[in-house]
């Protein structure tokens, strides 16, 4: 039996971090920024972590699961 591929777009959008949780990035900061706050910029820029309903789903596109 092969091994299982991770996906290709998990693996570049998520990291693990040391405790086990699923660090994310925001979407909405990659162009039409001039109609956006300098706050709400600043705050899309921060890591989020991923919903725990969703946690099971990325873990298993990871393949940690």
């Amino acid at each position: 039996m092969p091994k299982m591929k991770t996906k290709s777009s998990a693996k570049k959008r998520f990291k693990l971090t040391g405790t086990g949780k699923i660090k994310r990035k925001h979407a909405f900061k990659s162009h039409i920024l001039t109609k956006k706050s300098k706050k709400r910029k600043l705050r899309l820029t921060h890591d989020g972590l991923v919903h725990k309903a969703d946690e099971n789903n990325i873990k298993t596109m990871l393949r940690l699961k």
